[in-house]
């Protein structure tokens, strides 16, 4: 059985298309490698970027991304809702099909070490973590790119790779493997703020929600709504459909209603079997009754 491993890239532009798109290309043009999606967000100012295959070949795409981010994009002048601190802000490595979690770990710390002798500083998160403080993203990420330099002075910010020295055009990077991440944001029909921060601590793990939530309250105003953002990082203990009913239950009690949600990225056929079964009623749905997923493996 061939090993594939699945990459997440995070950079920090999503309202110049013709950049995105340039950097897109890096990875479509890496031999073994499929592009799975790859979607913007000009409010977040955000992309996300979806590839698999065999480690090495992903890894190499990761490398040829992370030139042309570098090349590409200048933190200095970044704004954006999103919280970030680097140009390319976190690569995920996250195990598919064959592959141990300390082989992609191995392969997300060589792309570490690639990223760190470009001169920018890289930290390590989630399994690959060195430190237990340095286990969790937003504890990582906490100040953002505008806290950056200060943290960088201090040694207990010495980076995992690269020189501690603040990078003003490239920022830092996180990189790790982990297990399948959801993101998934669901967008509420107003314009108060207040009511998606409110609703993003409702459902926060960190504020007294669920498990293996993160939520942040953003505004769109390129669409006149706010935002909940979240991160379902372990929906095994916490599915997509237990996060929406509770946003949706807690909008109304504002009288507001939901306009809509976003999925980011791809999303494992096991959090879509759960999301069938309960919006269907199908309880004894399974994901081998799809047809396609007779072709997977083959």
């Amino acid at each position: 059985m061939q090993k594939i491993l699945m990459a997440e890239p995070n950079i920090s532009e999503g309202r110049r298309p013709e950049v995105v798109e340039e950097i897109v290309d890096t990875v479509r043009g890496t031999p073994d490698v499929t592009l799975v999606d790859y979607s913007s967000d000009a409010d977040h100012n955000r992309s996300v970027i979806t590839f698999v295959g065999p480690p090495e070949a992903v890894l190499a795409a990761a490398e040829a991304l992370a030139d042309a981010a570098y090349r590409l994009i200048d933190m200095s002048v970044h704004t954006g809702a999103h919280p970030r601190q680097g140009a390319v802000d976190v690569c995920a490595f996250i195990p598919i099909r064959g592959m141990t979690t300390d082989e992609a770990v191995e392969i997300s710390r060589a792309f570490g070490r690639y990223v760190g002798g470009l001169g920018v500083p890289v930290f390590y998160y989630e399994d690959a973590a060195s430190r237990p403080d340095r286990v969790s993203l937003p504890a990582i990420r906490k100040g953002e790119y505008e806290a950056l330099a200060g943290k960088l002075e201090n040694p207990d910010w010495a980076p995992d790779e690269g020189p501690a020295e603040f990078n003003p055009k490239a920022g830092a990077l996180v990189t790790g493997s982990r297990f399948p991440l959801i993101a998934f944001n669901v967008n509420l029909k107003s314009q108060d703020l207040e009511i998606a921060k409110t609703i993003a601590r409702a459902v926060r793990y960190a504020t007294g929600g669920f498990h293996s939530v993160r939520a942040m309250g953003f505004a769109l105003e390129e669409k006149g709504m706010v935002q909940v953002s979240m991160n379902l990082v372990n929906y095994s203990k916490t599915p997509v459909h237990r996060v929406l009913e509770t946003v949706r239950s807690e909008a109304a009690r504002y009288g507001v209603i939901v306009d809509g949600t976003e999925i980011i990225g791809p999303i494992p056929l096991d959090a879509l079997q759960e999301i069938v079964r309960f919006y269907l009623q199908a309880h004894d749905f399974e994901v081998e009754q799809v047809v396609e997923t007779a072709l997977i493996g083959k």
